[in-house]
């Protein structure tokens, strides 16, 4: 077992991180008070699914509530929110993660229960056929008895009908030629409505292994007794650990891509889209949230003072910046919501926007403006054992190095304008770009 501590902002005390033989790798992060957060990030998502089981990863998120040999389908959830506890579970393209926000109860006894019932969860799924359901076609419209996957395909339906998914799910798989990023993380009804127990809990046992795991302690705990819980809970004897597979990773376009769909929307919505370095790659990480600030971040913003408050005319409802953070390349987006009729005007504006970036200097207050935002988030992500839990497991599983927080602040301060500039010029170039329009059909 190998030990190491990590100098986390605004935090009191070190951050302890262990990775134990196998490979399972445990944080704990002390906060004083009442609450504690409890968390598993497995490095799974979309990013280990292909063209016949994508969805799996989000499918069997939902599955790993139905119950253990020890408890049965509810327990988990029913006994944690008796406590107070908040108990959830995202996926997205890097990981899957599961989660227990509570109390930690006089002497402790919640806090141990929850670990008890978390670690039991993550390591001994049964996910019974009867809770997955049947498979089925999805032309039959007679079938009476619903469960898991008419729940997952329902959400798979309502997602596709909302506009912003339908533009960002064009822009990002033609962002794409073989990175599994290209994927939508949901899935398609054809694969959730079809897809086997047996290869769901192969898929578990081959992802869901010990050198892809971490578990991460927030709050105010004996750190010797909880690591023992940890240990004796996530028993990982007799399982493989397997470190997953190095993907390629695309290039950016050399030539900008237009992508254009209809749907029954009635103004256009449109996304400029881009691929970055690697989130681990954490200066570059910082420079790219630092220009999504000065773009298009807030009503002080450039995309919103030039296109809403200053445009002669009255073109866009909404037009801001993103950046988003992968383990294999992070994206930047610009996406707006226009008067369809000035379909190309809006494009042209946008893409002055763009080369404006550089031929109207990013000012002092600009770049101040971006620097106390930045510092002003990590702030608030202490606030509460939630976000510092899902701090943690960000940089542990989508960077692998928790020790890159160390020096985010020092980071911050020494960026300069230059340097901004210099990131805009090599990576926000419109060639580079993939543009997705959705219209009214």
């Amino acid at each position: 077992m190998k030990k190491s501590y990590v100098k986390y902002p605004y935090l009191k005390k070190e951050v302890t991180v262990i990775e134990r033989d196998c490979g399972h790798k445990i944080v704990f992060a002390h906060k004083d008070g009442e609450m504690v957060n409890i968390s598993t990030w497995v490095k799974t998502g979309s990013i280990n699914e292909n063209d016949d089981n994508n969805g799996i990863s989000h499918f069997l998120e939902h599955l790993m509530f139905k119950g253990t040999h020890a408890h049965k389908a509810g327990y988990f959830d029913k006994t944690l929110e008796a406590k107070g506890a908040i108990v959830n579970a995202a996926t997205w393209k890097d990981y899957t993660y599961y989660y227990v926000t509570l109390p930690k109860g006089e002497n402790y006894k919640d806090l141990y229960l929850a670990l008890e019932l978390h670690a039991d969860m993550m390591m001994d799924p049964i996910i019974p056929d009867e809770e997955i359901g049947a498979p089925f076609d999805l032309s039959d419209s007679n079938i009476k008895v619903k469960r898991e996957r008419h729940v997952v395909i329902e959400e798979i339906r309502m997602r596709k009908d909302q506009p912003w998914t339908k533009l960002y799910n064009a822009c990002n798989f033609n962002m794409y030629k073989i990175h599994p990023y290209k994927r939508d993380v949901i899935g398609t009804p054809e694969i959730i409505s079809q897809i086997s127990r047996e290869t769901i809990m192969d898929y578990y046992k081959r992802f869901y292994n010990p050198e892809n795991m971490t578990t991460i302690v927030v709050g105010d705990f004996n750190e010797d007794k909880v690591l023992k819980l940890i240990e004796k809970g996530f028993n990982f004897e007799g399982r493989e650990s397997i470190k997953n597979t190095p993907k390629q990773i695309d290039n950016p376009t050399e030539k900008t891509i237009i992508v254009e769909n209809t749907a029954q929307v009635n103004t256009g919505y449109l996304m400029f889209g881009w691929l970055l370095n690697k989130a681990s790659e954490i200066r570059h990480t910082i420079i790219m949230d630092m220009i999504s600030i000065i773009l298009g971040d807030g009503s002080s913003s450039r995309l919103y003072q030039n296109l809403i408050e200053k445009n002669k005319e009255q073109i866009f409802n909404i037009v801001e910046s993103e950046h988003y953070q992968f383990r294999d390349g992070n994206n930047f987006f610009i996406q707006a919501n226009f008067d369809y009729t000035k379909k190309d005007l809006a494009i042209e504006q946008i893409k002055e926007q763009l080369t404006g970036l550089l031929t109207t200097k990013i000012t002092d207050e600009e770049l101040m403006k971006a620097k106390k935002k930045l510092k002003t988030r990590l702030a608030c992500a202490t606030e509460t054992v939630s976000d510092i839990g899902e701090t943690i497991g960000y940089y542990m599983t989508v960077c692998d190095n928790l020790s890159l927080i160390e020096e985010y602040l020092k980071d911050i301060e020494t960026i300069s304008i230059d340097e901004l500039e210099e990131t805009i010029k090599n990576y926000l170039n419109i060639n580079k770009a993939t543009i997705s329009v959705l219209m009214p059909n």
